[in-house]
């Protein structure tokens, strides 16, 4: 089969781990029982090896997919003269005794004919371990049970099944009002009948459980929609026992086709879960800002000002950072990796992250213990320490170290923030040493970060090259937007950075990121334009640039990390929280302002 379009993929799953499902009814990657452990299904990252999990009917239809309003439950929808056949995938996921989520690992796939007689076919094709050994199948009455080593999966359905050289299929015949019911158990050794897995009723929990948490939105905004679907998909990305948040379900999708740009995001960044308190602060939501409050102090208590820029989602080291050569990787783009060995490197643009975090959260009624505000103290420490060393950046160069801009920017954010929150709850005993520290940093920043010949802020201080990060610097509120070295900069990034409408990270020719090639643009970059030509009073272009992005967005409202300017193809992991964040902050400013603009009588 060809590899799928990356936007053609919709994602479920029961924050603990998801699988990737295709508009086709095939699930083609999917790790089980958490984000981070060895893919079952992996066929997005080797169509011949990487094994898949397919429910589709025999010849042609059309196919309609989308998201059960509210919800993450999955609705894929096949037509044709003959009949018409409904797929509900989704991971059961509800409430349980004393307010606790449930722990299943199990993937639910109901097939309703609600037309005519249809005939479909199921191929159960699992690799498990990243399909770097054999994996045994075997039939039992009730279904058949996938193996290696110690790890085993059940496949429970009505459906029987014939074994043919390492895969399973079948093909039933169904009928109007009829249903059949399959599913994926992790962990188990037998399958049961289907009816002891109880999937009418966990579908009903499940989409309750969706709807109660986007019944909470409580936004007027002509993009409700996107927002919606932003913050459900966030939801996804969160490791529920621990609360950590992953930057992408996905591992190694390349951000150059047949590049070597290719990650493993299953990690939780410092960066990102800062940000996504960010985010449900903004939305005023102070209990699900708590919940990442607590994943930010856990990994604070245990490092303090020497954290790391990311963990595992148990906060642990991440596995350290290989190559799985028998795999072909998306579209022949090679290496395929797991683990990051980013974990190792210098960021100091974290501190100011978690300050910022925290302010925010402060601001919206948070609450933030004596404990809780020593460790944020120890990270104010650590930026006014460390803020004069060159470090690998926001971007995890592997080039240099860099005397990065946006990285000293952002330990003057800690120092600034620090200051807001000891004067607001009381600490001042440190706030002087702190605002000489700031003053200090900014100093430098303005000396040696700009660069008079270029007429704008450079990514670092040896360089004429600029960097999109450096758009954050009206918005965290380094210098206002009316500073002519702000719209200067602004003016350079849109002219040299910007591809088809697009901002790119950086140019890759210019800058020593350690690697060959290019990459796609970063769509977070553009949210984040958006908002300074909001700042700009540039409103229509905000808008226009907004709707633009969004209309990136594949059928279901997901976003990848990036897209390939030229195409408009969906390049890197997918989804990926950076993107979704940036729908969220960007749409609610624009929201706020398009509003006051319509009080005022601006149109």
């Amino acid at each position: 089969m060809p590899y799928k379009p990356i936007g053609d993929y919709g994602l479920i799953g029961n924050m603990h781990s998801c699988a990737l499902v295709g508009n086709d009814g095939s699930i083609n990657w999917c790790c089980l029982p958490r984000f981070d452990s060895p893919s079952i299904f992996a066929a997005i990252l080797d169509d011949n090896k990487g094994g898949r999990f397919s429910i589709k009917p025999r010849g042609k239809f059309t196919i309609d997919q989308a998201y059960i309003p509210d919800t993450n439950v999955l609705k894929t929808t096949f037509d044709n003269d003959s009949g018409s056949i409904e797929l509900i995938d989704f991971m059961p996921l509800y409430k349980v005794g004393g307010g606790r989520l449930s722990r299943l690992h199990q993937i639910m796939r109901i097939v309703i004919c609600t037309r005519g007689v249809v005939t479909f076919n199921v191929l159960f094709e699992p690799r498990m371990d990243y399909a770097r050994g054999d994996t045994n199948i075997r039939c039992f009455k009730h279904g058949v049970v996938a193996s290696h080593s110690d790890e085993k999966v059940v496949l429970a359905s009505d459906v029987p099944f014939e074994i043919d050289g390492g895969r399973a299929s079948g093909q039933h015949v169904i009928k109007s009002g009829q249903r059949v019911n399959i599913m994926l158990v992790h962990g188990s050794s037998r399958p049961m009948q289907t009816r002891f897995y109880k999937p009418e009723e966990k579908l009903t929990r499940t989409v309750d459980y969706w709807r109660g948490k986007v019944a909470k939105l409580n936004i007027e905004s002509p993009w409700h929609e996107n927002i919606m679907r932003s913050y459900l998909a966030l939801h996804l990305l969160v490791y529920s026992p621990t609360g950590a948040i992953i930057a992408a379900p996905t591992t190694s999708l390349p951000e150059e086709i047949g590049g070597q740009r290719n990650w493993d995001y299953r990690y939780a960044w410092l960066r990102d879960a800062s940000l996504t308190l960010d985010a449900f602060s903004h939305l005023g939501h102070r209990d699900e800002g708590a919940a990442f409050m607590g994943w930010l102090l856990s990994v604070c208590d245990k490092c303090g000002g020497k954290a790391q820029i990311l963990y595992d989602i148990d906060f642990n080291d991440p596995l350290d950072e290989k190559t799985l050569n028998h795999l072909s990787g998306y579209r022949d783009s090679r290496p395929v990796r797991i683990g990051n060995g980013a974990y190792t490197q210098l960021q100091l643009d974290v501190f100011g992250e978690v300050l910022e975090a925290a302010h925010n959260y402060v601001q919206i009624g948070g609450y933030v213990s004596h404990k809780t505000w020593r460790l944020l103290e120890s990270f104010v420490d650590a930026a006014c320490t460390m803020w004069h060393l060159p470090d690998s950046g926001i971007w995890e160069v592997r080039g240099g170290p860099f005397h990065f801009t946006h990285s000293k920017m952002m330990c003057w954010v800690a120092a600034n923030r620090g200051i807001k929150i000891a004067k607001q709850l009381g600490y001042k005993n440190r706030v002087h040493e702190w605002e000489e520290n700031e003053q200090e940093i900014r100093e430098d920043i303005l000396k040696r970060g700009w660069n008079e010949s270029k007429q704008a802020f450079t990514q670092h201080y040896d360089t004429q090259a600029l960097d999109a990060s450096i758009l954050l610097m009206p918005l965290l509120g380094f210098l206002p937007v009316s500073d002519e070295r702000v719209k200067s900069t602004v003016d350079c990034v849109m002219r040299e950075l910007i591809v088809n409408g697009l901002v790119r990270r950086y140019n890759t020719s210019e800058t020593d990121d350690g690697l060959a090639g290019s990459e796609g643009a970063f769509l977070w970059c553009s949210f984040w334009l958006v908002r300074v030509l909001l700042k700009l009073d540039r409103f229509d272009e905000a808008k226009a640039l907004y709707e633009r992005l969004i209309g990136y967005s594949n059928h279901l409202g997901l976003l990848s990390e990036m897209v390939d300017p030229a195409s408009g193809q969906m390049l890197g992991n997918f989804p990926q929280a950076l993107s979704h964040l940036g729908i969220i902050t960007a749409g609610l400013e624009l929201t706020r302002i398009g509003s006051e603009r319509a009080l005022g009588g601006d149109r």
